[in-house]
């Protein structure tokens, strides 16, 4: 990776995706570019100065010289902003994808409470979503805990049974518009892409049926497309009108008009479920086993964790909007 000189000239450097890189070697002659992306993640557009006092010629001098990342190839590292084209000039709000922490009460709820691991309101142990990948891991929540229930973890053996999920909530951001008025189609995100490392987890949805599967990459990050007309299990309408205030702690985080929701949960591999082989190889610690324990939460025992860390990401087809969530899968140690 490294820096292309930016001093003043336009650059443009763009390489092939690694499914690109792999029908081009096939050399057949049925390569051909039919889809591209371009980014500007390096770019601060807060460094515009419109009041220079060298007039409007330096404006936006400061953003054309601004170092870039020469291209690279790494789908899991690259691209993270998207530039999308809209084609029609009249808009004040451009459409957003949020992550829902809030408590949901209606019908398959069960998000993961404030953003938090936690037991009770004031425990928190880890802001991420936690994957208990196999039974024994989930009975020592289920029949184990002497005290409060917890939320935010996922059982990753048998998924169907817990009641926590991911939710995604797409829409307009805002106060100016209210959430009765309908989301304009071409502002409503229908399709979605989930991407996770295969050698750890599979996407299921929240009454535990698995995902299609699309594609793997070179990098074992496998790619789930979900639609709105094809996989309801996953993607609906959201047809809320509930207002979203600073105060309130319903089920809505979109403050305007909404458009849909996806919502998913995780299930482990059989990898994780079965071995500590993959939390030696990618746990915590150089070459070494991470061991967790929930610091001040009370078991009737004293129960330690392997543990690892990954991310899953979720992208807006139409959009581009990216969110990368964080997640902890956690073994129960012998």
């Amino acid at each position: 990776m490294a820096y292309l000189d930016n001093s003043g000239d336009i650059i443009l450097d763009a390489v092939l995706t690694d499914t690109g890189r792999y029908r081009l070697a096939k050399g057949d002659g049925s390569f051909k570019v039919t889809k591209y992306a371009f980014g500007d993640d390096e770019i601060n557009y807060a460094l515009f100065n419109g009041t220079h006092a060298s007039g409007s010629a330096y404006y936006d001098l400061q953003i054309l010289q601004t170092p870039v990342l020469e291209a690279f190839t790494n789908n899991t590292s690259t691209m993270k902003s998207k530039l999308v084209t809209f084609t029609r000039n009249n808009l004040y709000y451009l459409p957003t994808i949020m992550l829902n922490l809030q408590n949901d009460t209606k019908p398959g709820g069960g998000n993961l409470s404030s953003g938090y691991f936690h037991k009770g309101a004031d425990t928190k142990v880890g802001n991420m979503f936690v994957v208990a990948v196999d039974k024994d891991t989930e009975d020592v929540f289920d029949d184990y805990l002497t005290t409060a229930t917890f939320t935010g973890l996922m059982k990753g053996e048998t998924p169907s049974a817990g009641s926590d999920q991911i939710r995604i909530d797409q829409g307009l951001n805002t106060n100016e518009i209210p959430p009765s008025y309908n989301i304009d189609p071409d502002l409503e995100e229908r399709q979605y892409i989930i991407e996770v490392d295969h050698r750890f987890a599979r996407i299921v949805s929240p009454g535990g049926t698995p995902a299609s599967l699309n594609f793997i990459d070179d990098d074992n990050i496998a790619s789930y497309y979900l639609t709105l007309n094809t996989d309801s299990g996953f993607v609906t309408n959201n047809q809320s009108t509930e207002i979203v205030t600073s105060s309130n702690n319903k089920g809505e985080v979109v403050r305007g008009p909404r458009g849909t929701t996806l919502q998913f949960k995780i299930q482990s591999s059989i990898d994780l479920n079965t071995s500590t082989y993959l939390f030696s190889k990618f746990g915590t610690g150089a070459g070494q086993t991470g061991l967790w324990t929930l610091g001040t939460v009370t078991f009737s025992t004293s129960p330690t964790f392997y543990y690892l860390d990954s991310t899953i990401r979720v992208t807006g087809v139409n959009t581009g909007y990216r969110l990368d969530l964080p997640v902890r899968f956690i073994k129960l140690k012998d």
